[in-house]
């Protein structure tokens, strides 16, 4: 054995040390990924986050407001940076309006006849102070796209828009009248009428709860009354589609309005790239759900386990995961959970309107919700990871990729993927421009949005994989010089294409 100089062995030590910094610069490997986020820890969360000590989380809520500060806490523990300033929450100043049903009156003067609604059979579903005397009306089925793409505010404008209501679709993301509003939004703004009126069969899923309405939102709400009073409904039912020839008058009383602060919890891993730290890709998951509901015997907490503790839980563990590593991507990423998805996409619309890091450079939303059930469709679903829109961006592609090292199978639900891109948070982001898409194992559970969505239920070893195969595949988008694409070869991702040229311009 030869003995080595002194400078010899000062330069061998010099290369042990820059082949053990290169080393240490390496990407985490999908085993170390697997070796750091389990399933134990995702059980933990979501136990948690799904106890009857939070009280389903609704917003607003005392229980939501302690979620609020368990992610935070959970961020701040896996060492990610506070997104706004030196806070971990991005505030919102909302009002909660309560619909006062005090007063509440409806008469139809038709063909000769006076016909008044019982108050019992009408409800409000988006609240405000009305009083109309002998106003017109005009009748429009939300089925007839054409009929409604042709209306002008001139035709509508201070009139009562009719509306006729199609059938609820099942496992659809809110009750019909809810999501039927949700769907309005964008008509009744358009074309301004003073009063929506939705007929409804029966009263059953009409919201009787506090309608949330941000203090800075410059646009007023139109209210909208639900009604399946049987002789009201009828004789507008027997009228053809346009100007209805009688005369209607509706009363409804000033709501209640009390201030709430809501908050998005929000956590930074700084990007590695000091030309591209100023990127971002977010992962995003709501931590609301639908509080306490009823009275009476019996259980009347939701407690929202798989919709959607599961995703948060996701973006903490994938958090803590990712920040463990001493190398970081190139992008900086942006863990989020959401408040108020369940209320319409609430705190995802706030903050696509009051972004904190600039959408412009914001190249990619993951959001996931309800990874945790497998049993999903009336079959089993594990090893699957369905893509809402799988066909609109480039990237299931690469969540492909990543889920081959942890045999996830990366589908796309051909009766799903496309309706239901709408219905959770990525919409949001879609909508200004960010190519972004829902995650999720399954669509439609058992208890959804049952009292029984509880924690015991979740397959935690497969979401497990699940989140292992999205963490990888978010390193590798946030590592990569390549900016994710919407396809712009499909027509329906026509106006998210726009969106974000327009973004980037």
């Amino acid at each position: 054995m030869h003995s080595l100089s002194s400078a010899s062995m000062r330069s061998a030590i010099c290369v042990g040390l820059l082949a053990a910094g290169a080393a240490a610069q390496t990407a985490p490997t999908p085993q170390q990924i697997a070796a750091r986020l389990t399933a134990n820890d995702l059980k933990a969360d979501v136990s948690f986050l799904a106890s009857d000590a939070l009280e389903g989380r609704g917003t607003p809520s005392r229980g939501l407001d302690v979620a609020a500060e368990f992610i935070a806490a959970e961020f701040r523990r896996a060492g990610l940076e506070p997104a706004v300033g030196d806070s971990y929450f991005q505030t919102a100043d909302y009002v909660n309006v309560a619909p006062n049903l005090d007063g509440l009156a409806l008469t139809l003067e038709l063909g000769g006849k006076t016909l008044r609604a019982e108050k019992a059979s009408m409800g409000l579903q988006d609240p405000g102070a009305l009083d109309l005397q002998n106003a017109d009306a005009l009748k429009i089925s939300l089925d007839d796209q054409a009929a409604l793409d042709a209306l002008t505010p001139e035709q509508v404008r201070g009139r009562i828009l009719i509306v006729t209501a199609p059938a609820a679709t099942p496992g659809g993301r809110a009750s019909a009248a809810f999501a039927m509003t949700r769907r309005l939004s964008p008509i009744t703004a358009k074309l301004q009428p003073a009063l929506v009126i939705l007929l409804r069969a029966n009263g059953q899923g009409v919201s009787v709860n506090p309608r949330l309405r941000e203090v800075s939102a410059s646009t007023s709400t139109v209210p909208t009354l639900v009604v399946w009073d049987t002789a009201v409904t009828s004789a507008i039912d027997a009228a053809k589609p346009g100007p209805v020839e009688g005369k209607l008058s509706v009363h409804i009383s000033t709501p209640v309005s009390t201030p709430v602060k809501l908050r998005n919890v929000m956590g930074v891993l700084r990007g590695s790239d000091p030309a591209l730290a100023g990127t971002y890709v977010l992962v995003t998951g709501h931590y609301d759900h639908l509080g306490v509901r009823g009275s009476g015997e019996g259980d009347h907490i939701y407690n929202g386990a798989n919709d959607d503790a599961s995703g948060t839980a996701s973006v903490i563990e994938i958090a803590r995961t990712l920040a463990s590593f001493p190398t970081h991507p190139k992008r900086s990423l942006v863990f989020i959970g959401l408040f108020g998805e369940e209320l319409g996409l609430v705190g995802s619309r706030y903050y696509g309107a009051h972004p904190v890091f600039p959408l412009a450079k914001t190249i990619a939303d993951f959001n996931l919700e309800q990874v945790g059930r497998t049993d999903v469709e009336g079959a089993v679903s594990k090893g699957i990871l369905n893509v809402t829109g799988y066909d609109f961006t480039s990237l299931p592609a690469e969540l492909k990729k990543a889920g081959q090292e942890f045999d996830i199978q990366i589908v796309k639900d051909e009766k799903n993927s496309d309706p239901f891109f709408a219905r959770s948070d990525n919409q949001a982001f879609a909508d200004a421009g960010v190519p972004a898409h829902t995650l999720s194992v399954g669509y439609v559970f058992p208890d959804y949005h049952q009292v029984g969505d509880e924690w015991q239920k979740i397959d935690y070893d497969n979401m497990a994989r699940v989140d292992r195969t999205v963490a990888l595949a978010l390193y590798r988008v946030a590592d990569s010089t390549a900016v994710p694409e919407w396809n712009a070869a499909n027509p329906k991702t026509e106006k998210y294409v726009k969106a974000h040229d327009a973004l980037v311009k």
